[in-house]
């Protein structure tokens, strides 16, 4: 046999062999079509392709998760049902856990092959690893892709000698190193020979359609007006938006926060990333390219620093499990925060916005009603909570977070309030902020606060940051008498900041003490160790 006989022996072979592949494509995030190697992978295959999104529907209702962030999930869904069409087949929502839906399905389609986007988080990863054992004792090949983060990960961490950068400088000077990120793959091509074909029957959607927010048992009139539309339309749109500002883009420095600034953006992009319904590396490329445009050269880290935190969050969380606790993270500072039975109670004010402090209270407000607040708000509930007022440990605030923002990421969710809390990543601590005068300085008139907490909104701008200091008859007048109407400060904010700070400068110091004398024995060790070693003085003569 000839070369080129051998040649189109083995091609034929190989087409054949993918004619007959069945494949399936596991949703977790990764929410889009766009850059999506996982989904390029399973449906480029000559055989048969269906995209699933595996729903726990029995735990929906015990489950830790917010009504915004169930409602943008499954317009994301929806929204990839629709795009899923376009390739003349449909999104597969599978009831169960994955453990129990896999193998039945490996059984029932005749799979061969099993395609996912990578999860760098510590949980994803076992249950990843789980799942691929299931496959392969089901004689079931699996690829997985990396597509939800820029760099890889483990690289990173290998380059810097085997441990992650726990600084953001020093993050970036390693990721200087190394190579780009890789360019979004092509786009799946809807005429393309070597797509495959979804075998669908007539009773989908009942079988296997996007469920309702009413199916689930969810109370859809506790919702708010909605202010961020999930899915990857949407994202793509923003992404438009927020590339259309090329001016700004052109002349970008430190952003100036103004009381506009704490209303959500209609170019905001974060949720979208969070989901993956946006690819970074779209984002991350798109960004280069219209930089060089119209400066010529590559944008300054501050630009896309919004992507490189993410990264630098995910970089220090994927091989540590505890990453989310206290106990038993090795970053983690050890912080003995408040066991006191009136913790719970404290908690609950600060998450039902009731502290009677009208920043704190109107952020807390606008995090509940859609699911989104600016960075500085976060700042400021953050240390409010934590070391500034109430002295109460992160992890609670941190699984508010996880409850109501969209864009929470279980790595950069717990990584902020490591750093809000300092509790780790900071290497200084300052006073935080005041929630009166911090209020003054972005939202002087106190719109904000009369958008967030009607309640409060006939007070004039003299008192609606600190409305206990208005007299009655002002307060009358506002109808709204402080300790009725709305309560009453919670805590003496100065006298819980200094209090607070000086617990928080005694723990500091107890670090510092400790490293100083972990160094003075590494120091006395190796002075010992140089001794049993030295030469004794001896003459030539």
């Amino acid at each position: 046999m000839s070369g080129m006989d051998k040649f189109t022996t083995d091609s034929c072979n190989l087409v054949k062999a993918k004619k007959t592949s069945h494949s399936i494509h596991w949703l977790r995030k990764g929410l889009r079509i766009h850059d999506n190697p996982a989904l390029r992978d399973a449906v480029l295959n000559w055989g048969t392709f269906r995209v699933v999104y595996i729903l726990d529907t029995k735990s929906v209702a015990s489950s830790n998760i917010g009504l915004n962030l169930w409602r943008f999930l499954l317009q994301a869904l929806e929204d990839l049902d629709d795009s899923l069409r376009k390739l003349n087949s449909r999104l597969f929502v599978i009831r169960g856990q994955p453990a129990d839906v896999f193998p039945r399905l490996f059984r029932e389609w005749g799979i061969t092959r099993l395609t996912f986007e990578e999860d760098s988080e510590p949980f994803g990863k076992e249950r990843d690893s789980a799942i691929c054992m299931l496959a392969r004792e089901a004689g079931v090949e699996v690829a997985s892709h990396r597509s939800h983060t820029l760099y890889h990960l483990q690289g990173i961490i290998d380059r810097n000698g085997g441990t992650p950068p726990l600084t953001y400088k020093k993050f970036l000077s390693v990721i200087e190193g190394i190579a780009p990120p890789d360019p979004p793959v092509p786009h799946i091509d809807p005429s393309a020979q070597e797509l495959g074909h979804t075998p669908l029957s007539d009773n989908h959607d009942e079988l296997y359609g996007v469920p309702t927010m009413e199916e689930l048992g969810l109370e859809t009139s506790k919702l708010f007006v909605e202010v961020w539309h999930g899915g990857e339309t949407e994202a793509l749109k923003r992404l438009d938006r927020h590339l259309e500002r090329k001016a700004w883009i052109a002349s970008f420095g430190k952003p100036k926060v103004t009381s506009d600034s704490l209303m959500a953006s209609p170019s905001g992009v974060s949720p979208y990333l969070r989901f993956g319904c946006l690819s970074p590396r779209l984002f991350y490329y798109r960004l280069m390219d219209l930089y060089r445009k119209v400066k010529g050269g590559p944008p300054p880290t501050s630009l896309y620093g919004q992507l490189l935190w993410r990264e630098f969050f995910f970089v220090v969380s994927t091989n540590n499990p505890n990453f989310d606790k206290m106990e038993s993270n090795p970053i983690c500072l050890y912080i003995k925060w408040r066991t006191d039975k009136q913790v719970a109670s404290d908690l609950q004010k600060w998450t039902d916005a009731q502290t009677g402090f009208p920043w704190i209270d109107a952020i807390m407000s606008q995090l509940k009603q859609e699911g989104w607040i600016h960075y500085l708000a976060r700042v400021a509930i953050a240390s409010f909570l934590t070391r500034g007022c109430l002295w109460i440990s992160w992890e609670a605030g941190m699984k508010v977070f996880a409850e109501h923002l969209l864009d929470a990421d279980w790595s950069s969710n717990a990584g902020n309030w490591m750093w809000w809390s300092y509790s780790a990543f900071s290497q200084q601590f300052f006073n935080p902020p005041c929630p009166v005068e911090f209020s003054k300085s972005l939202d002087a008139s106190g719109d904000y606060i009369r958008k967030y907490l009607p309640v409060l909104k006939g007070f004039p701008a003299r008192y609606i940051h600190e409305p206990w200091k208005a007299p009655l008859n002002v307060q009358k007048m506002a109808k709204c008498i402080i300790g009725k109407s709305y309560p009453s400060p919670m805590v003496d904010h100065e006298k819980a900041v200094s209090k607070n700070m000086e617990e928080m400068t005694s723990v500091y110091k107890s670090v510092i003490q400790y490293r100083i004398s972990v160094l003075s024995s590494e120091e006395k060790q190796i002075e010992e160790t140089k001794s049993q070693f030295q030469m004794p003085e001896t003459s030539m003569h």
